[in-house]
């Protein structure tokens, strides 16, 4: 029986420091897997940046884009989850021309009831805020076309585990096994 091809989000901890994100997309395009959508933001560890990419591939070729991250030098550590595993948001803004608003409450209700909010308020137009899932954030979109959608934008996934780990107390085991002599910053 074939592996099927489904989302799946890696986390990956590392030092924070230039030139990593090139070394991991090498990972990717050595194997021919797209990265669908990708965050870089810091951790609650001082010094210790986390990866969040999400790609679409079978779970045998997630364990090995795993495996192969975890050799990288500056990677202190990789996971990889399936949906039900995290807890994820996205960010979309959307820019629409003001004159829509004039036109009644048309709009403001759909906002309201999308989850949505106004983010700024221009002359010439406004910008939407709305997070969810992808499919809720491309929903709110497709509704907001017919008004003329001036731009669009989509972040990458944000996500954290379900899991009870803490990421300081990871941070810890690794620097206290033997088969690291890790010297990462020490948070006070």
């Amino acid at each position: 029986m074939t592996n099927p091809i489904k989302a799946y989000t890696l986390s990956v901890l590392t030092e924070d420091k230039a030139g990593l994100l090139n070394h991991l997309t090498i990972i990717f395009t050595r194997r021919k897997i797209n990265i669908d959508s990708l965050n870089v933001s810091l951790t609650e560890v001082q010094g210790v940046s986390r990866f969040t990419i999400v790609t679409q591939t079978t779970s045998e070729m997630a364990e090995k884009i795993v495996k192969q991250i975890r050799k990288l030098v500056d990677v202190l550590d990789a996971f990889v989850y399936e949906e039900d595993q995290i807890h994820y948001q996205e960010i979309a803004l959307y820019k629409v021309p003001t004159k829509v608003f004039l036109k009644g409450n048309k709009m403001e209700t759909l906002v309201r009831t999308n989850g949505a909010r106004i983010l700024v308020i221009e002359e010439d137009y406004i910008v939407i805020e709305k997070t969810g899932h992808k499919e809720e954030t491309q929903e709110m979109f497709n509704k907001l076309e017919p008004y003329g959608v001036l731009e669009f934008v989509r972040s990458g996934r944000v996500a954290i585990s379900m899991s009870k780990r803490k990421t300081s107390t990871l941070i810890e085991q690794l620097e206290t096994s033997p088969a690291n002599n890790l010297e990462l910053p020490i948070s006070g």
